[in-house]
């Protein structure tokens, strides 16, 4: 009783901190140290302790601050560049299709690949040691945290409804040309002598959707800044050129539109470059049922980002094991990072809200179609544009069937 009514008279009431403060140290005092104030005898002794508590408890949020400080110069940095990159996509975008004589389209150009290349030369022409020393711990921060809450937001654009709007006919086809990617790049790549995680990332980015995929991938599998500066640049290079030749040969190659709508949503890497080829494609044949087909085609691949990122994570943080113990709880858990998991999750809910508004109702029994659509697509552009361009140098943004741009990478 002594030592109680000691702690209770504590010098904070001299120290003259604000109730809550008082409050909050009387109550972890309570429920922290209740063995040490059992193994106290004198009242001095019990106030010594409560006054160490408290300085460690100022001390951490100090700590707290100066920490938040440290990691704002490379979080800004990342920010603007970020924000200069889109601009400049843009610009580039729109003169690029007023070459081929289309105008009043967005642009066709991702700001992934420009934030990258601006980011590179920043770093080895103008930023000394000492300034990107300065801007370490907010980059670090950024391809952590930042970059995986970004691919937990990603999540919300995926829904198994939008799979089913292809059709029969089209499935088959974007199955088979993912399983050919991903089968037939790695084993490519082991021939040719490249690393395991670049074959993984360049496979995922060819096969799937394009800087996205590598962005969301890397992390999980713990791939070095150049395996994915050698994988962005090959999907933005052959994307590219794909999408300003694909739409002529695919005029001369095919007869159905559904053929060219198909062809051109499997041969070309970014959504955007996807829409980039499907909207030249649409202005110069007067053929607006390509552009809607290669759309979804797109679309539907980007679906099975959800199935190919844990696949291709268990593989890769195994070590290419067989049997049992490779599809084992244990391996898996060990194996597949807990923000993957949270990608699938938020997936998942997306394609039940979907589902809801399918069959007459409101997503969760609360959002119209109107508003269902505004929710996920503000959770998916600040994941995909905010946090992965920012974090990971992938970037995303609206729907393609939302309004806008197609420079944007999912």
């Amino acid at each position: 009783m002594q030592v109680a009514r000691s702690l209770l008279r504590s010098p904070c009431t001299r120290w003259r901190l604000p109730r809550a403060s008082v409050c909050s140290y009387h109550l972890s005092s309570a429920l922290l140290l209740p063995r040490q104030l059992r193994s106290l005898d004198q009242p001095a002794a019990a106030a010594s302790l409560a006054r160490r508590c408290f300085s460690q408890q100022a001390g951490s949020e100090e700590g707290l601050v100066a920490n938040s400080l440290r990691l704002l110069p490379g979080l800004a940095s990342a920010t603007a560049l970020s924000s200069v990159s889109y601009v400049i996509a843009d610009k580039l975008g729109v003169q690029l299709l007023a070459l081929q004589g289309i105008a009043g389209a967005a642009s066709p150009i991702s700001g992934i690949p420009v934030a990258i290349l601006l980011g590179l030369g920043l770093k080895n022409l103008v930023l000394s040691d000492q300034q990107f020393k300065l801007l370490d711990p907010g980059l670090k921060f950024s391809t952590s945290l930042v970059l995986r809450t970004g691919i937990v937001c990603i999540g919300a654009k995926l829904s198994a409804m939008d799979v089913l709007t292809l059709g029969f006919a089209g499935i088959p086809a974007v199955v088979a040309s993912i399983t050919t990617g991903l089968v037939f790049i790695p084993w490519l790549g082991q021939r040719m002598g490249l690393p395991p995680s670049m074959s993984s990332l360049i496979a995922a980015g060819t096969s799937i959707c394009g800087v996205t995929a590598i962005s969301a991938l890397a992390p999980v599998i713990k791939a070095n800044q150049q395996d994915v500066s050698f994988a962005v640049a090959n999907v933005v290079m052959f994307g590219t050129l794909g999408m300003l030749t694909w739409p002529y040969l695919a005029h001369s190659l095919f007869i159905l539109p559904e053929q060219i709508g198909i062809f051109l949503g499997l041969a070309i890497h970014d959504t955007s470059q996807v829409m980039g080829a499907a909207l030249t494609y649409k202005q110069l044949f007067a053929d607006d049922l390509v552009f809607k087909i290669a759309a979804v085609t797109k679309l539907t691949r980007n679906i099975f980002l959800a199935a190919a990122i844990p696949l291709l994570a268990l593989k890769l943080n195994v070590g290419g094991g067989e049997g049992a113990k490779f599809w084992s709880w244990s391996t898996m858990k060990k194996s597949i990072p807990g923000f993957v998991l949270a990608f699938l999750f938020v997936a998942c809910l997306r394609s039940y809200g979907d589902h809801m508004l399918g069959e007459g109702g409101r997503a969760y029994g609360l959002l119209s179609k109107e508003e269902w659509t505004r929710f996920h697509s503000t959770i998916s552009t600040f994941g995909g544009h905010y946090c992965l361009d920012d974090g990971g140098g992938g970037g995303d943004g609206d729907d393609e069937n939302g309004g806008g741009s197609v420079g944007d990478d999912w």
